[in-house]
């Protein structure tokens, strides 16, 4: 009978791998399109060295960027799985194990006492987790690191309710105004809507996990995702901030119910390397790996 902890363990470590040197299959085509669809001489050498890095990176299976990200895991947990509270420790373990192995570079700093060195937060708050409970005997663990450049260009702002959707549109493209050149273009671009202030920023963030170009399955929904695309594009902030080359590569959105009183809009970015790995673990410790 298999160790389902160890089960998890492992298969946490080797998500945090794949997802610190092998971009998703459709991330690594679309930045080879935009390759190849630049004119411009500027960004095209951009975007070779974008690919190359990418290529280089999983032939040799090293981390991509210098910068690996702060960890964070999405976790839904089947009701009839094995493990439960368990998992928030065994993610840790395979967390500090990534650390040491990959290697994935230090990024978890305490405030008073520095450098955690391991990835894990001295006050219990990192990597940070996104659990769910579902129905089922099954654990699908998504491993996303995501580093400080581009996080340190989200926003999140509480718009009138008046506004409505065209208040939302305005806030994401003054959003991606201010990125600008900031957070390593061509970007993938998440937005939350509704919830709260908090909530809003964990849909968006939620949003960008969706693989490139697969769109809301509301058509309304959809049909704004496809329109940003185009408005952020003709901002031509262009592959690292050249103004050639693509500037976005897609926009997914995520809606929840909200207040009447309040708007809340989040817009969370992600640089070239949009980077996350899942797995999905049954009841018998058998694995199966997301397409990546």
């Amino acid at each position: 009978m298999k160790d389902i902890a160890q089960v998890v363990e492992d298969t946490s470590f080797e998500l945090l791998k794949v997802a610190a040197t092998k971009l998703p299959s459709e991330v690594k085509e679309t930045l080879v399109k935009g390759k190849n669809e630049t004119k411009g001489s500027l960004g095209k050498a951009q975007m070779s060295a974008i690919v190359e890095n990418v290529e280089l990176a999983e032939t040799n299976i090293k981390p991509m960027c210098q910068d690996t990200g702060l960890v964070a895991f999405f976790v839904k947990i089947g009701d009839k799985f094995p493990l439960r509270s368990e998992v928030k420790e065994i993610l840790k373990k395979a967390t500090e194990r990534a650390t040491k192995n990959v290697p994935l570079r230090p990024n978890a700093v305490d405030m008073f006492e520095g450098n955690t060195k391991t990835n894990i937060g001295l006050r219990g708050y990192v990597p940070w987790f996104y659990f769910d409970l579902v129905e089922g005997d099954k654990l699908e663990i998504i491993a996303m690191p995501k580093g400080g450049g581009s996080s340190n260009v989200g926003k999140m702002k509480m718009i009138p309710p008046g506004k409505g959707i065209k208040g939302v549109k305005e806030f994401v493209v003054e959003a991606l105004a201010a990125a600008g050149p900031l957070a390593c273009p061509p970007y993938t671009v998440g937005v939350g809507v509704g919830g709260g202030e908090d909530m809003c920023m964990n849909l968006a963030k939620k949003a960008l996990l969706r693989p490139l170009y697969h769109y809301h399955e509301d058509e309304r929904i959809a049909a704004i995702e496809k329109e940003l695309l185009q408005t952020l594009n003709q901002l031509e902030i262009g592959a690292m901030g050249l103004g050639e080359g693509p500037s976005v590569l897609d926009v997914h959105m995520e809606f929840a119910a909200r207040h009447p009183a309040s708007l809340p809009v989040g817009v969370v970015i992600s640089c070239w390397a949009l980077r996350h790995a899942g797995a999905t673990i049954d009841k018998d410790g058998n694995v199966e790996y997301h397409p990546h």
